[in-house]
């Protein structure tokens, strides 16, 4: 088990020594264990758990939220982690289904010079999200 510095952490994870104490100091991350000289020792799943934390402050989770989710995740199986986030993406899916039939009416109503510049503008970041739904659902063992 490769075992982290916390400037070594902070390196491989992109992001500041202070972050790093930070983040200690609220309980999101943990040492793994000590040196001799006191130094801090992190694991590798400590570098996996700074991705996690990272990629939900993207999505605008506070760091209160951030830890509830990753203590959930810690105390549930995996198969209760993949059912949680279908069932989560299912509800976004409804969601986007129910924004994109309130849209409807008003794309119809554009000229074909502003549609084609609106869906210009969101088509890369749709497909890419079609994409990667076509791939979970291709992905499924049944």
């Amino acid at each position: 088990m490769k075992l982290y510095r916390i400037g070594e952490l902070a390196k491989a994870g992109n992001i500041s020594e202070r972050t790093i104490d930070y983040y200690t100091k609220l309980g999101l991350i943990w040492p793994e264990t000590r040196t001799q000289k006191n130094y801090r020792l992190y694991s590798s799943e400590t570098l996996n758990r700074l991705e996690r934390i990272n990629q939900m402050k993207q999505e605008k989770y506070t760091l209160e939220e951030i830890r509830e989710k990753l203590n959930q995740w810690s105390t549930v199986s995996g198969e209760e982690q993949v059912n949680e986030k279908l069932s989560s993406l299912e509800i976004r899916m409804q969601q986007l289904e129910r924004e994109v039939k309130e849209l409807e009416p008003l794309i119809s109503n554009l000229k074909p010079n502003q549609a084609r510049r609106a869906f210009t503008n969101l088509m890369p970041q749709s497909l890419a999200c079609i994409e990667a739904i076509q791939i979970l659902m291709n992905h499924n063992p049944f």
